[in-house]
């Protein structure tokens, strides 16, 4: 019996050992998640029971410059899905093919969202207008919370589509002026931190903090609407009626360099827009700012002006036209292979001359016509404030493939690529008194009560005061020559201007049978109120600038002389009696 006592003895003995085992290692085990693992653990517990949320900022507004949008953004919604709250497969397809319904995607897209994310809260939807957010408030899902953000819309269509361009998916701007500007449109992101439910639902009446986002500034643009509109419905007549590849319109205001008007075309469809086609690629571009062309005959003036300021000539020098101009090996003719004896100045401008266009080139020399090619702009970005602008290409006598024959065909406007607000700022500072100023699309960024006004800057005085009287009357002389042949004129308004057929440069020559017509000028010439360019692209029955441009700027400053209330001047409305 007593061997028997000692074995139960032994056992309970082992078994207390045990426990005691047991219990120093459960005490073991709290004391190291107590002193050493609590930090982990607690981190656990909030994110079970706690949840953050980036509150997007409304983007700001693009409005023109009378305070019309031309984007703006609405109140939409974002679909975001707790991914742990949706961990039981057979749920979370039922939970999928419900919002399926709502948000027009396939259950499957939803859920493959949810498993390749490395977030635990994932957008399923975005961009669902009022309606849309509260059929999905109804259904009433574990883990889904709606988010409020903002949609993208453009109250006047496509107008101006790629200078303003467009937002991706993230809310960030990814060409033109959404892009250039979209530290401000943008605005500062916002949070809410709150407890939440084991479902993942906020609790009512739990913890919760809000930290505001702040809405982006509004851009307020020095584009007019009403031109914008004229400029865009011109260039696309311009294009359908002469079978064109595209077109450009720029309308500046001579005094300031604020652009009223950039339409360029083809362009894109800014309200159905899709990301994935790359064939569109090629169309979302800012044609005005970016594509380089040789300006042909619209040069001229630049040439004329540079030797007028530099004394060489006045409106009623002469030089005989021989109908060929010998330059290092080279015969340069005119554009209608004529030979016109003794010539004016004025007369090389009025019946396009290249021979005479030359010989001031020679006069001048490379030194001093390039110092005023420059002067002008051409070679260097205009500071316009867009991005990808272009400088141009102007080759020189430093560098090493130069010759004096390129000199002479620049005179004219050939072998010299530009951009067209290249062209339109340096025909501006003949308007301007001689004064070049630098372009800008964006005269003014709002932020609340705060205002930043970009003011007008001047680049440089070109050419003098009186010089850019002279040419202005020369250039009259030269409206006045094609209203003859095409009646172009703008009644009670006189316009300064010059014509331009170019041919188009490709790698190794020229494309056969292609020209880019052209026409700058501004009105009315006494007082300008706005300088225009219109370039017509490869226009498939005449070539001639004369023909395809000079009309449509009639019209066009017709319209917006009306629309701006110029009135016309003292003479067009005095008539002799009869």
């Amino acid at each position: 019996m007593a061997g028997q006592g000692n074995g139960i003895s032994r056992r309970l003995g082992l078994v207390i050992v045990l426990l005691l085992i047991a219990t120093l290692g459960l005490v073991g085990r709290l004391a190291h998640l107590q002193l050493f693992s609590h930090q982990e653990y607690q981190e656990q517990a909030q994110d079970e029971h706690q949840g953050s949320l980036a509150l997007n900022p409304r983007r700001g507004a693009i409005l023109d410059s009378n305070g019309y949008p031309l984007a703006a953004s609405i109140d939409a919604y974002d679909v975001v899905v707790d991914s742990q709250v949706w961990d039981d497969p057979a749920r979370a397809q039922q939970r999928a093919e419900a919002l399926a319904d709502v948000l027009n995607r396939p259950p499957q897209d939803i859920l493959d969202d949810l498993s390749t994310s490395i977030t635990r809260e994932v957008t399923v939807g975005r961009g669902l207008d009022y309606q849309g957010s509260l059929r999905v408030e109804d259904l009433g899902l574990p883990g889904v919370r709606l988010v409020r953000t903002g949609h993208r819309v453009y109250p006047e269509g496509n107008l101006a589509a790629s200078l303003i361009g467009f937002i991706g998916r993230d809310n960030v701007g990814l060409t033109g002026l959404e892009a250039d500007y979209d530290r401000d449109l943008r605005g500062a992101a916002g949070s809410l931190s709150y407890e939440r439910d084991a479902l993942g639902r906020q609790i009512v009446h739990g913890y919760s903090k809000r930290v505001p986002p702040e809405p982006g500034a509004d851009i307020v643009l020095t584009i007019d609407r009403y031109m914008q509109r004229l400029a865009e419905r011109e260039l696309d007549a311009a294009v359908e009626r002469h079978e064109a590849s595209g077109g450009t319109i720029i309308i500046m205001d001579p005094r300031t360099g604020a652009i009223l008007a950039m339409a360029s075309r083809p362009s894109f469809d800014l309200t159905n827009l899709d990301l994935s086609d790359e064939s569109m690629m090629d169309l979302y571009r800012n044609r005005a700012i970016i594509d380089l062309y040789e300006p042909g005959s619209v040069f001229k003036v630049i040439t004329m002006a540079a030797a007028l300021d530099a004394g060489l000539v006045s409106p009623e020098s002469v030089y005989v036209d021989e109908g060929a101009a010998r330059v290092s090996g080279w015969t340069i003719v005119n554009w209608d292979y004529g030979t016109h004896g003794t010539q004016t100045a004025t007369q090389i401008l009025v019946k396009s001359l290249n021979t005479g266009a030359v010989w001031l080139s020679e006069l001048l020399g490379s030194g001093r016509f390039y110092d005023y090619v420059h002067r002008f702009g051409f070679g260097q970005t205009t500071g316009v404030g867009l991005s990808g602008e272009a400088a141009g290409q102007v080759r020189t006598p430093a560098e090493d493939d130069w010759s004096e024959v390129d000199m002479a065909t620049n005179s004219f406007g050939q072998g010299i690529n530009v951009t067209a607000l290249q062209v339109i700022a340096a025909i501006s500072a003949i308007a301007n008194d001689g004064k070049l100023m630098q372009p800008y699309v964006v005269q003014e960024i709002r932020r609340g009560d705060e205002r930043q006004v970009f003011q007008p800057l001047e680049v440089r005085q070109v050419i003098t005061a009186e010089v850019a009287n002279t040419l202005t009357h020369m250039m009259n002389a030269v409206v006045d020559g094609i209203t003859a042949i095409y009646a172009i004129s703008v009644p009670g308004h006189q316009v300064a201007g010059k014509t331009g057929t170019a041919s188009i440069s490709i790698p190794g020559g020229y494309k056969e049978d292609a020209y880019i017509a052209s026409f700058a000028g501004f009105v009315p010439s006494d007082d300008p109120v706005l300088a225009m360019l219109i370039k017509i692209d490869e226009p498939k029955d005449v070539p001639w600038g004369s023909a395809v441009c000079a009309p449509v700027f009639a019209r066009m400053a017709q319209s917006i002389l009306d629309y701006l209330k110029v009135p016309p001047a003292p003479e067009a409305l005095v008539h002799e009696s009869p």
